[in-house]
């Protein structure tokens, strides 16, 4: 189906189910407020099906990637989760009974737990990651195991936003002797067929959509030296996070926490494949897996970010953000405006992508609606 919005001219691409046309409506509004042509992608599925495949944008269809930063954050924890399940990994284990050189300056009793719900307080190097170093992540673990926490484990919480996966995925490594890129490309990206890349092979680079700033010149960003958001974010080396997927180097090495590369139809399927069956595969989580990984870890002041926050293991719960999915709603969004969860209660997986930053808080306000007309339809088709 084609939605024409009339006052931009730009053309709604995809399909809806029956009973699911006020998402595309949505979607158009959507798109219609945008200031300038972005590359915009909206899938849903319920119960292993897709009920929702949206698209619009110059260049832009159902299959285009494009870096969707934190989301990334999704696929490397739910590796950690599968390792969890299967008794590979132990939460409530030091890190550096995996990872011994990570047992020193203070970090000898960090957990598995606590690292996964950001209270580990090693956000990053007081040197501060250059751009490059950024999209090694085992570059990154090497320095991260000398670094001292930036406050006592445990005591506190702070997005280790670009450092998250590559402490975790040292864990896997040095657990399994396989990277937590592999695992995600062979135990789930591959036989699920799901495009969700941590690590996108070279053949598939003209599939990218770059990444596009925002419409207007951010206001400066202060770049204080030594301070925690300078640190967690090497804002002094990064001060346009657009820039940062659109590097071969950062997409061909997958790195895990802001490096991944996707479709929102490859986001979707992957969490539709989370909690229930998907084209004949069983679910890649218990329900008791999914409600410890899903649970809130860590709430309040985010030392890093000086805001609100909440944090399950590795993943962001969203029922205070958006109140109408309830309390088991789970996933990552990431800084261009994506956002990607899944809902056992709804039996939904839901993916947003974006390939332009969006200005302020309008990403939020576009998922509220589209989360809103989502849920409204799910509740007017169950059977």
């Amino acid at each position: 189906m084609l939605t024409n919005d009339r006052a931009t001219g730009t053309t709604v691409h995809g399909d809806v189910h029956a009973g699911f046309e006020g998402v595309r409506e949505a979607f158009a509004q959507v798109v219609g407020a945008q200031p300038q042509p972005t590359g915009q992608q909206l899938a849903v599925y319920r119960n292993g099906e897709r009920l929702v495949d949206l698209w619009v944008g110059p260049g832009v269809d159902g299959d285009t990637l494009t870096g969707v930063f934190s989301v990334s954050k999704g696929a490397a924890h739910l590796v950690v989760a599968m390792l969890v399940q299967d008794g590979v990994l132990d939460l409530d284990r030091a890190v550096a009974a995996y990872w011994p050189e990570f047992g020193q300056a203070g970090k000898e009793r960090i957990t598995l737990r606590q690292l996964l719900a950001h209270q580990a307080g090693v956000i990053g190097v007081d040197e501060v990651f250059t751009v490059e170093e950024l999209a090694d992540d085992r570059l990154m673990a090497e320095r991260l195991a000398a670094q001292a926490p930036y406050w006592e484990p445990g005591t506190a919480f702070g997005y280790h936003g670009l450092v998250i996966a590559a402490l975790t995925g040292e864990v896997v490594r040095r657990a399994t002797g396989r990277t937590l890129q592999d695992w995600w490309e062979g135990r789930v990206r591959r036989p699920y067929g799901v495009d969700f890349y941590l690590g996108l092979p070279e053949e598939l680079e003209p599939r990218y959509l770059p990444v596009e700033p925002a419409v207007t010149e951010p206001a400066a960003v202060p770049q204080d030296a030594g301070t925690l958001l300078d640190i967690a974010f090497s804002i002094r080396h990064l001060p346009d996070l657009s820039v940062f997927p659109n590097s071969r180097r950062t997409r061909a090495l997958g790195q895990a926490s802001a490096g991944g590369v996707a479709s929102a139809r490859g986001v979707a399927g992957a969490y539709a494949a989370v909690i229930g069956a998907l084209d004949d595969r069983p679910a890649l989580l218990t329900p008791e897996t999914t409600e410890t990984f899903s649970r809130t870890h860590s709430e309040g002041i985010d030392r890093v970010g000086g805001a609100e926050s909440r944090f399950a293991l590795g993943f962001q719960v969203f029922d205070q953000r958006y109140p109408v999915l309830g309390p088991d709603a789970f996933g990552h969004g990431g800084a261009a405006g994506a956002l990607a969860f899944a809902s056992p209660r709804l039996g939904i997986a839901y993916a947003y992508v974006r390939n332009r930053f969006a200005l302020g808080d309008s990403a939020d306000k576009e998922n509220t609606l589209l989360i809103e007309e989502v849920v409204g339809s799910v509740a007017r088709t169950r059977p």
